[in-house]
């Protein structure tokens, strides 16, 4: 661990008994003294570890049907730096070991089906690295503040995802549940930005004013998530997002704590050396 982290970022922003999303600053940078250019350099540094740790996952497990995963779920407000997670801290590792999923606005099939339908067929496989930009958590964050289900189906859905997900643990996978958490100030100057840059007119989206001012109703129904889905085989991360670099920065922790935990090892040969040596060199 870097020498700027004073302290496992994991236990200081996991979500425990008597956790309220209001006491969360989103300005702080929890077990971590450093600045935005210490935790930029800090970052760098540790990319070849998890590089490391994630090749050797692929390596031992990826051609089996049953094995050791890891399944990061990030959740936010539009604006909190989901992307640049999977840009900055996933994407310095090997991405045929890495499969992304991004969950949109559920579509005729998938509604006629339970909404756990669509996610199951992106679970990561053994060896793997999985990521969900947003995930079936909609089902009970949009789904509870748009009224898009009825409250005795939502109530259903929190019981429904810890059941999966206490069944991924069952096979092995290891859950990070993330939300990047942002002030309704930064998410303002976030879209500002966009609005003024013409490099970023793409990924504005009109609607997302009209979610902000539903920001009190979303902020409740992430406290509701949390009171009921954080648990002991995975729980959740609040990770204060104002700061984008010390949000990367504690992901790309989380995900080297999960995978230090599977500690994966280099497969042994199944050949032998000496004879695939001689026949090289005799070829």
């Amino acid at each position: 661990m870097s020498s700027n982290w004073t302290q496992d970022p994991a236990s200081l922003l996991r979500v425990g008994e008597g956790f309220r999303l209001g006491d969360v600053d989103p300005e702080s940078t929890p077990g971590y003294d450093g600045d935005k250019k210490a935790g930029q350099k800090d970052l760098a540094a540790a990319a070849p570890d998890l590089d490391d740790l994630q090749e050797r996952l692929f390596a031992a497990h990826h051609d089996q049907e049953t094995g050791p995963a890891v399944l990061l779920v990030l959740q936010a407000m539009d604006t909190a730096g989901k992307g640049g997670i999977v840009r900055h801290v996933v994407g310095s590792v090997d991405p045929q070991g890495v499969e992304l999923a991004a969950f949109k606005k559920p579509t005729e099939e998938e509604l006629a089906h339970d909404f756990l339908w669509r996610i199951r067929p992106h679970v990561p496989g053994a060896g793997m690295i999985g990521v969900f930009d947003r995930s079936h958590y909609e089902d009970v964050l949009i789904g509870k503040v748009r009224e898009l289900a009825p409250p005795e189906e939502i109530e259903r859905r929190y019981d429904a995802i810890n059941a999966f997900e206490a069944e991924l643990a069952e096979a092995g996978v290891i859950v990070i549940k993330v939300m990047l958490h942002i002030s309704p100030e930064e998410q303002r100057d976030r879209l500002l930005e966009r609005l003024d840059r013409p490099d970023k007119y793409w990924k504005y989206n009109t609607g997302d004013v009209d979610e902000r001012l539903l920001w009190p109703q979303y902020m409740q129904a992430y406290q509701d998530v949390f009171d009921l889905t954080s648990t002991v085989i995975a729980p959740w991360h609040v990770v204060p997002a104002n700061r984008k670099w010390y949000a990367r920065l504690a992901v790309q922790r989380l995900i080297i704590d999960a995978l230090e935990r599977i500690d994966p090892q280099w497969p042994p040969a199944d050949f032998d050396i000496e004879v695939e040596k001689k026949r090289l060199l005799a070829s």
